[in-house]
């Protein structure tokens, strides 16, 4: 547990650079700023909490894990600071474990709490609002975990991971889901929008076409399975360096 505690702590002051901080932080500022324009336009948003929080999760959530995923291990590996860590008699599902938490605790920190935020400029203390809210912000939390484990699988995959990853959120969850129904089944935001249909109230209209178990189990498997990619990989990458 120390172990998991002291990579995690390196690992949080790695990912909290000022600059990176500074951008995504005005990333995940985006949805509320779209919401307290319009509150101080008096403009009505009595239906609007649905699509400005759809507007968090096709690019706030993904693009801000992106960030954090591919940096958490990725940034080690390219600039050979990754070697005194693999030197060590560390276990490697341990290392993955810990960037992964990391990566998917600050992306979760940032679009739940500006989720949260909207939200309540959105819809005020109307029940139906504040369920539709904390019913994005459960989703969100899980899938911040799962791009998180997806995007820090792929920087050792491709050492273009960063440009890899936005062809992923922008082209296939962007354009492809919209037109391929197919695709959907094999979509983080689609479960996303999946999970929070099934939380939220039924006169919300989020659209979505999984139901809520398959949209889990998408979570689950990609979660999961990332995790297990990255430990053969990084054991791989051992292998290699030291060769």
């Amino acid at each position: 547990m120390n172990l998991f505690l002291a990579l995690a702590e390196v690992t949080m002051r790695g990912l909290l650079g000022r600059r990176r901080t500074i951008l995504l932080l005005l990333l995940a500022g985006v949805p509320v700023i779209v919401a307290l324009l319009g509150r101080l336009g008096g403009a009505r948003l009595d239906d609007a909490v649905v699509p400005i929080l759809e507007l968090a999760v096709r690019t706030v959530l993904p693009l801000t894990a992106l960030v954090f995923g591919t940096s958490a291990l990725g940034s080690e590996l390219e600039d050979g600071t990754a070697v005194y860590l693999l030197a060590k008699p560390v276990p490697r599902w341990l290392i993955v474990a810990a960037k992964v938490f990391v990566a998917g605790t600050l992306a979760a920190a940032l679009t739940v709490g500006s989720t949260i935020l909207t939200g309540l400029l959105v819809g005020g203390a109307d029940p139906a609002s504040l369920a539709t809210t904390f019913a994005f912000a459960i989703a969100m939390l899980l899938s911040s975990f799962a791009y998180a484990a997806l995007f820090v699988a792929l920087s050792l995959v491709t050492s273009r991971a960063l440009i890899v990853g936005l062809i992923y959120t922008l082209i296939w969850e962007g354009v492809l889901a919209g037109i391929l129904e197919g695709t959907r089944a094999f979509s983080v935001r689609e479960a996303t929008l999946s999970v929070t249909q099934a939380l939220a109230p039924e006169r919300a209209g989020v659209g979505a076409d999984l139901d809520a178990s398959t949209a889990l189990l998408l979570l689950a498997v990609v979660a999961l399975g990332s995790l297990a990619l990255t430990t053969v990989r990084l054991r791989s990458w051992e292998v290699r360096g030291a060769d």
